[in-house]
């Protein structure tokens, strides 16, 4: 009977228990052959045919990425924006954003965007105005 070794002084592949019990005696006509150990630091890397084609997909995916994400990232820079002249105006009793941005509005603007532009230019969450507040308005 062939058993195989589990730990350090048992039963090793290639032997067999003798009448006696005792391990490690060659059966009879049989040499005694011990299977060398190796722990998993020891054994060698095996890849096997797909494996190896799983690593080699993911070399060239990481090749890809690496170039397309390179081009995506890049960034280019503008010339500086032209500032928009503003004035500031001192809002009166009863007086609107949209009163302020018909007034302001060029000819073929549309009031609603310039109404926006304003709500951005003074960094407003809402479009109600206060009497007294002042606000900036672009430049005629």
């Amino acid at each position: 009977m062939s058993a195989m070794t589990i730990a350090p002084g048992r039963i090793a592949a290639g032997t067999t228990a003798g009448p006696t019990g005792g391990a490690g005696r060659a059966a009879p006509g049989r040499p005694s052959a011990r299977v060398a150990r190796t722990t998993a630091a020891e054994a060698p890397l095996r890849l096997t045919a797909r494996g190896r084609l799983v690593v080699w997909l993911l070399a060239l995916t990481l090749a890809v990425a690496s170039g397309v994400g390179g081009a995506a990232l890049s960034a280019r820079a503008d010339g500086p924006r032209g500032g928009t002249e503003v004035e500031r105006v001192v809002v009166a009793p009863g007086e609107t954003l949209w009163g302020l941005a018909a007034a302001v509005a060029g000819p073929g603007d549309d009031v609603r965007d310039v109404v926006l532009q304003l709500m951005e230019l003074n960094e407003l969450p809402a479009g109600g105005l206060q009497a007294g507040q002042t606000v900036v308005v672009p430049a005629r």
